[in-house]
């Protein structure tokens, strides 16, 4: 048998189609269903084929984006029903009815493609805004979030309208009776939005923000800002979701202003013991000159007290009708005198040592100063070597750090008691011997 007579049988085959007309229109959709197929499979490499090729330029990296988050994968996607749509037409013998349901078929399934082709869009563009200097500063993520919502919201109303063969209008308009259930559901989105876009305008919150919120237990780095809510990733790298709407109702502290002034501050204090504070003797006093952060002070406030001294007249020589120097006012200048000369101390900010009120605990002397670095790790090197060496060098002034006696130092109080009563009694014991014996 040739091609010939096979063309002739099958002419006569198609022909004979038509006292089937069920038959015709089923053999003609699936032709139309298979050239959709074979057309959105081709689409769909020569897209993602030719935005591969594309995105190998540097000048056209933003494709690459559009890759990553399937934007062109999406669009790939509504070839088919884009064919089915304008391909029903020719499926011979086909009903009006068949093909006006199978158009509006196709054509939500054209617009849902869209939809996500549009919302994949928005997440491109939040990956191409990242990689931007506003990025640091200013998060849009939960801009980007709202516009998804409200895309899809349309969309669904317009997909559904068109699938049950309405006027979307007519599904907005009962949208007004509903209002109040989507604001009851949508309470805590409407809020984390409005505190989302006072955040963002106010400048109060960025992506890398060291924040401290306790009530929420969060210390930590904020890690990303969406529409509902904002992550942060503790220090022990545990991760705390806190509604956004959260951080406007309550307080918290951020740490941004720190890290940018260059400075970290130190406020800690030293107990002195109340029973070691006394006036320095002038052997001390000279003694103390001999220390170079102290030569020009010491020689300076002697100066003031002797001519201060000299101007009372004659007095009778006691304490309180006289100025002497004091061990912690001369260790105080010295804490001081060290922080102003020490390297990693920052000068240009508040640097003083003041003493405080005094409690049961001793008289505090207290730290207030700024490091020259905000780094967490050196911060506490400095701080830590600082406070090493102040308290090594109390003893240099006669003065000693206020501590709770211990279970230790009860034991050696109490060993030390016992040791006398037994050595009185033993005294005690032999004084009576010897006065047995004198009367005797």
């Amino acid at each position: 048998m040739n091609f010939q007579q096979l063309w002739t049988d099958a002419l006569d085959v198609w022909g004979t189609l038509d006292q089937h007309p069920l038959l015709h229109a089923g053999l003609g959709l699936a032709v139309l269903l298979l050239i959709a197929f074979v057309l959105g499979r081709a689409a769909r490499f020569l897209v993602l084929h030719g935005g591969r090729l594309l995105a190998k330029q540097h000048a056209l990296r933003w494709i690459d984006d559009l890759r990553h988050n399937k934007v062109l994968h999406r669009l790939a996607q509504t070839v088919p029903s884009l064919v089915i749509q304008f391909g029903l037409k020719l499926v011979p013998q086909l009903s009006a009815t068949a093909e006006h349901f199978l158009d509006n078929v196709a054509l939500a399934t054209t617009l849902l493609f869209v939809t996500l082709a549009f919302s994949s869009l928005l997440d491109a563009l939040l990956d191409i805004y990242a990689r931007t200097e506003h990025a640091r500063t200013r998060s849009i993520k939960g801009y980007v979030q709202l516009a998804k919502m409200v895309v899809w919201v349309l969309a669904s109303i317009v997909i559904i309208a068109t699938l049950i063969d309405r006027s979307p209008l007519l599904l907005l308009s009962g949208l007004g009776a509903m209002s109040a259930v989507l604001l009851l559901v949508y309470k805590d989105t409407l809020l984390s939005f409005v505190a989302s876009v006072q955040l963002t305008s106010n400048d109060m919150l960025h992506v890398g923000d060291w924040i401290e919120m306790p009530q929420v237990g969060a210390d930590g780095d904020v890690v990303d800002i969406s529409l509902n809510t904002v992550k942060v990733q503790n220090f022990d790298k545990t991760i705390v979701s806190i509604p956004t709407w959260r951080l406007m109702s309550e307080s918290f502290r951020n740490y941004r202003g720190m890290q940018q002034s260059g400075g970290r501050r130190i406020k800690r204090g030293l107990s002195i013991d109340v029973s070691s504070v006394r006036f320095l003797t002038n052997e001390e006093e000279q003694r103390l000159t001999n220390v170079r952060l102290l030569g020009d002070y010491l020689t300076t406030k002697r100066k003031e007290v002797h001519d201060w001294n000299e101007a009372q007249g004659l007095v009778e020589e006691l304490t309180a009708n006289r100025r002497k120097l004091t061990n912690i006012g001369t260790f105080r200048a010295y804490a001081l005198a060290y922080l102003q000369n020490h390297p990693d101390i920052h000068q240009n900010m508040t640097c003083m040592v003041r003493q405080m009120e005094a409690t049961a605990e001793g008289v505090p002397l207290e730290l207030y100063c700024f490091t020259r670095t905000t780094a967490w790790a050196d911060y506490e090197r400095i701080q830590g070597d600082i406070f090493d060496y102040l308290l090594a060098v109390l003893p240099e002034f006669g003065l000693s750090l206020y501590q709770q006696p211990t279970g230790r130092d009860m034991r050696v109080g109490i060993a030390g008691r016992e040791e006398r009563v037994e050595r009185l009694e033993f005294e005690g014991a032999g004084r009576k011997v010897e006065l047995e014996k004198q009367g005797s």
